[in-house]
């Protein structure tokens, strides 16, 4: 397993730019909650019962080939940027490593799977595919499921399906979600529209990082609201149908900048890549907000010379813990805007 200073120097698979609509969707997320049957589960279980889940699976992972291609990171093992790193990669949640208490992650090399232990459920098995490719995203999930089911015996009911922390998981207990970059439904003043109609869908709407996060960039996180009651199948064809609307709307945003204020949205454009080529100072939010701007501009080919993985990996390297992790040490404010715009403008060279 590589460092968290190699992994800086690197671009997370799913976020490669390759695939179906990568113009517009970042990635794919499908999302697994598992429980192990006779175990209480981790908001009422003492240290020892959430020690004892993570050495279950520590056992699985050594009799498994399949899981022994992982890495295995313990809270207690990790400082604050380690975790903020794994939360920027979007590895885990903002939440899940906020104390010491006997919660793990466990890591595939390509970083297309991740599996928090002891979150809200016992196991919290996550895949992410680059650009909209939800089946792609559900088979590496369901593989990994298989396999760590083979030792380990799942919470579940012949009536309910799986067992989970929350009603609301209850069934599949999978949840499906697209990273989505939507600048001109905002420019348009669309966005808050488009959010109430596919809220009436069964979907809900998140920021950058999930539940409780803020949009950043003009990056929007849909998702499906409920399991129960409802296959895999028709959870990926619910996500698939409204992410294909939204898209449409986006185009359709697009379409209206370029035929009703094409010099005021090119200005835009070019004043953001201006600034990144050129800042000395650049905070995280100004990166997010003038990359999606650069992004659109790729996106519309008013800008012809980058690719859209060249700016995903910016999006990354760019967060406050990979700057430390890239130039391998710890920084201050300052020091963060002063090398983000330093790397910002050699990417942009």
């Amino acid at each position: 397993m590589l460092t968290f200073e190699d992994m800086a120097n690197s671009l997370s698979g799913w976020l490669s730019g390759e695939g179906e609509e990568s113009m517009v969707v970042l990635s794919t997320r499908v999302r697994m909650a598992r429980n192990l049957q006779n175990t209480i589960y981790p908001a009422a279980a003492e240290e020892g019962v959430k020690s004892s889940v993570i050495g279950y699976f520590e056992s699985a992972q050594g009799r498994s080939k399949e899981l022994s291609e992982g890495k295995l990171m313990k809270a207690s093992e990790l400082g604050g940027i380690d975790r903020d790193f794994l939360v920027e990669r979007h590895l885990m949640s903002p939440t899940f490593m906020q104390d010491n208490s006997s919660r793990a992650l466990y890591v595939r090399g390509d970083e297309m799977l991740s599996v928090m232990i002891n979150e809200e459920d016992h196991f919290r098995i996550q895949a992410l595919a680059p650009a909209l490719n939800l089946d792609q995203a559900l088979q590496i999930a369901t593989e990994f499921e298989n396999e760590l089911g083979r030792y380990l015996e799942f919470d579940y009911d012949s009536d309910f399906g799986f067992l989970t922390a929350c009603p609301t998981n209850v069934g599949t207990g999978m949840r499906a979600s697209v990273l989505i970059h939507l600048p001109g439904l905002v420019i348009t003043k669309d966005i808050d529209r488009v959010i109430a109609r596919i809220s009436k869908m069964g979907v809900t709407v998140r920021g950058f990082y999930g539940e409780g996060t803020d949009v950043l960039g003009n990056l929007f996180q849909v998702s499906n609201q409920t399991t129960l009651g409802i296959t895999e199948r028709q959870i990926l064809e619910l996500i698939d149908r409204v992410t294909r609307s939204i898209i449409k709307e986006e185009a359709a945003a697009r379409e209206r900048l370029i035929n009703e204020a094409l010099k005021q949205t090119e200005d835009k454009i070019w004043r953001a890549f201006g600034i990144l080529k050129h800042a000395r100072m650049l905070t995280s939010d100004e990166v997010m907000n003038l990359l999606s701007a650069v992004r659109l501009g790729v996106a519309m080919n008013i800008i012809d010379f980058l690719d859209i993985s060249a700016i995903n990996e910016m999006l990354l390297l760019s967060q406050p813990a990979h700057l430390q992790k890239y130039y391998r040490k710890e920084l201050s404010p300052d020091e963060r805007d002063f090398v983000r715009a330093e790397l910002i403008r050699n990417r942009l060279a």
